[in-house]
C-alpha cells in the first residue's frame, strides 16, 4: 500500500489524515449507508411493482412507436420520484436542455417567470434572457423576475407580496447553488416555501431544479407539493451508468407539455427511439443509491480533511446535506486551480492530461474544471470545477465508489500542499 501511494504521489501525512479522520467520521458515514438502504428498497419495490424484465431492455430505432422498455422505465422512475408521471429520454443532451424544455413547454407570451432562489445557474442565462440570445425566452416576451434568498432562506413574505401584485406562470427553485457561495436548499425549506406560496396562489406551477439532489434525502420535490422537477442523468440518478439524458417529472399534464416540446405536439411521449439505451438507463437506477452514497461520503471526507487545513467548507462533514456538491473557498486562484489539477490526476480516465482555465460554452468567466470521468461531463463521477473569480471556489462532487473518491482527494490535498 505504501509502495502504491507513493505511485499516486499521495503523502504519507495524508494517509494518516484520512485514516483518523474515517475514525471521526463513522457516525456520519452510517448515516449515508443507512440512507443508501432505504434508496434501494424503494428502487427495488418500483422495478417489482411493474415487473421490470429483460424484454425492456430492447431498443427501438426511427420513430419509436411502442418502445414498451421506455415507457415501463417512465413508471420506474415516476414511482420512485414520486411523481404522477415522468419524461426519461436520452434526447435530452443535458440537464439544462431538461430544464431549457420545461420552460418552453409551461411559458407564453406575456407570462412570468420567477425564480425565488436568487439568480439561476450560469448555463441558463442566456435561456432565460438574463444574457441576451434571440433564442431566449426574453426574446418571445416572456418577463423573467427574481427574488434573493436572505440569510440561505427563502424570502417569504417577499415571495407572497409578489403574488399578490400580479399573476405569476411558473415559480423556478434552483436548489443546488451552481457557482453562488450560498447554501443548497433542504427539502424542508421546499415543503413549507411551496405550503406558502399556496396560501396566496394556487394555481402557480411550481417547478423545481433538482440537479444534484436526488436520492440525498428521503423524499423528493414532487413528495412535498413541486408541479414539476427535472434532473440530468449523468448526475445522481444515471448511476455513473446512463450515457447521457435527463428526466422531467411532476403532474402528469405539464409533463405531456414538456413531451410535446421535445417531441411534436400531438405526439408527445408517443415517439422517441431508446436507440439501445434503456438497459443503461435501468442499471443507472439500479445502481444510484450506493453511488450517490458514495459522493455523500467523498464529499464528507474531503469536507473534514480540508476544514482542518484551514479552508473554508460548505456544507462541514457534520451538517445535514441537500445534494452531492462540496463547496471549498481557497482564498487564491493558485489554491483552486492546484487542486482541481490533483482531483485530475487521481482519475481513472485521462489522469495525465493537466486542466487549466479556459473559455467555456455558457459561462461568463474562465473555468477550470477537473473531470477524468467514463463519460464526459459526468458530475456523479468524481468531478471539481469553479470559476476563476473571488473567493476562488471550487465545486466538487460525485465518485463512483468512496475508495476511488477518497484516492481522488488523497491526491487532490497532496498536490494542494506540495504547490501552496
Amino acid at each position: 500500500m505504501k509502495e502504491m501511494y507513493e505511485t499516486l504521489g499521495v503523502r504519507k501525512d495524508i494517509t494518516d489524515m484520512v485514516k483518523q479522520a474515517e475514525i471521526v467520521l463513522q457516525p456520519e458515514l452510517k448515516k449515508i449507508d443507512a440512507l443508501a438502504d432505504y434508496q434501494s428498497l424503494k428502487v427495488l419495490n418500483a422495478f417489482h411493482k411493474y415487473q421490470v424484465s429483460e424484454i425492456h431492455m430492447r431498443s427501438t430505432t426511427g420513430y419509436g412507436y411502442d418502445d414498451i422498455g421506455r415507457d415501463t422505465i417512465e413508471k420506474v422512475f415516476a414511482e420512485v420520484l414520486g411523481a404522477e408521471d415522468c419524461l426519461v429520454r436520452n434526447q435530452f443532451i443535458s440537464g439544462s436542455h431538461a430544464l431549457t424544455v420545461c420552460f418552453f413547454a409551461l411559458l407564453r407570451p406575456g407570462d412570468t417567470l420567477l425564480s425565488i432562489s436568487g439568480e439561476p445557474y450560469d448555463t441558463l442565462h442566456q435561456v432565460i434572457g438574463i444574457a441576451e440570445n434571440p433564442s431566449s425566452l426574453a426574446s418571445y416576451d416572456i418577463q423573467y423576475e427574481q427574488i434573493d434568498l436572505v440569510n440561505d432562506a427563502f424570502d417569504i413574505p417577499r415571495i407572497q407580496e409578489r403574488l399578490r401584485e400580479s399573476k405569476v406562470k411558473v415559480i423556478e427553485i434552483q436548489r443546488s447553488k451552481g457557482y453562488s457561495s450560498r447554501k443548497s436548499i433542504g427539502i424542508e425549506q421546499i415543503k413549507e416555501v411551496i405550503r406558502k406560496i399556496r396560501e396566496v396562489d394556487s394555481d402557480v406551477i411550481i417547478m423545481v431544479d433538482n440537479c444534484y439532489c436526488e436520492f440525498v434525502n428521503e423524499i423528493e420535490p414532487t413528495q412535498v407539493g413541486a408541479d414539476i422537477m427535472v434532473g440530468s442523468l449523468i448526475k445522481n440518478l444515471g448511476g455513473g451508468i446512463a450515457p447521457n439524458g435527463a428526466y422531467i417529472a411532476g403532474r402528469k399534464d405539464l409533463v405531456e407539455l414538456a413531451a410535446e416540446r421535445l417531441t411534436v405536439p400531438g405526439e408527445g411521449k408517443e415517439v422517441g427511439p431508446s436507440l439501445g439505451v434503456n438497459k443503461s438507463l435501468l442499471q443507472g437506477l439500479f445502481f444510484a443509491p450506493t453511488v450517490v452514497a458514495s459522493s455523500l461520503k467523498t464529499a464528507i471526507l474531503a469536507s473534514y480533511l480540508l476544514e482542518q487545513l484551514g479552508y473554508t467548507v460548505e456544507p462541514r462533514y457534520c451538517d445535514s446535506r441537500a445534494d452531492i456538491v462540496q463547496m471549498i473557498t481557497f482564498g487564491t486562484p493558485d489554491d483552486l486551480i492546484h487542486y482541481c489539477q490533483g482531483i485530475q490526476m487521481g482519475s481513472f480516465i485521462d489522469a495525465h492530461s493537466i486542466p487549466i482555465p479556459g473559455d467555456m460554452p455558457g459561462y461568463e468567466d474562465q473555468i477550470i474544471m477537473a473531470s477524468g470521468s467514463f463519460t464526459q461531463g459526468s458530475s456523479i463521477e468524481l468531478s471539481c470545477d469553479g470559476p476563476i473569480r473571488p473567493p476562488y471556489i471550487a465545486y466538487m462532487q460525485g465518485a463512483l465508489t468512496y475508495p476511488a473518491g477518497k484516492l481522488g482527494v488523497m491526491k487532490a490535498i497532496s498536490y494542494l500542499l506540495e504547490n501552496r
